[in-house]
């Protein structure tokens, strides 16, 4: 997925951002971001933003397994293949997060649209949240294993980097997440 293209009417443009931003407010949610954390070595408040978006650029099979839970993301090939290459941005999407916003501005030449069309739409995705689930600590290696732990295993949870991390790593892959059932 690489966005709008620039040549769509304005009203696509509006609703591809609309229908964006529902899938990436859908995914804000505690445990989404620990897999972010773990997936890219940390994960600033702007980072978990480029993490929803890769979310949804990943398309409709991944982006509702990962929704579903988080965990599944440690099946996901680049991220399998993640401690190997040192990429500690696989899944992350900066790029897609302004395409809609640079789609309507080479369409339009009009910032201040889309400035006014973006405020609104925090207002309503604010008021469209529904929570962020259960908080925990990132940096609780007892925590991250017990929720995440296909993750967890691919992950030093001492520095967060996708390094290999036990030999147990078969036998947590094969292991049932436990809050994977109440994801949603």
């Amino acid at each position: 997925m690489t966005g709008p293209h620039p040549r769509c009417p304005a009203e696509e443009i509006l609703a591809f951002e609309h229908r964006f931003s529902c899938l990436r407010t859908a995914v804000y949610r505690w445990d989404v971001w620990a897999a972010a954390y773990l997936v890219g070595g940390g994960c600033s408040d702007d980072r978990f933003s480029d993490f929803t978006a890769g979310l949804v650029a990943l398309g409709r099979e991944w982006y509702e397994r990962a929704a579903a839970c988080p965990d599944a993301l440690a099946e996901h090939p680049a991220v399998r293949a993640a401690p190997g290459s040192g990429d500690l941005d696989v899944i992350f999407d900066q790029d897609l997060n302004f395409a809609a916003c640079s789609a309507y501005e080479r369409l339009t030449g009009d910032w201040e649209d889309w400035a006014a069309y973006a405020d609104a739409r925090v207002t309503t995705d604010a008021e469209g949240r529904g929570g962020m689930g259960e908080s925990f600590a990132f940096g609780d290696d007892q925590q991250i294993r017990r929720r995440l732990p296909r993750l967890a295993a691919l992950a030093s949870c001492s520095s967060g980097a996708l390094v290999p991390h036990q030999p147990t790593f078969a036998l947590l892959l094969s292991a049932p997440a436990p809050f994977c059932e109440s994801a949603g």
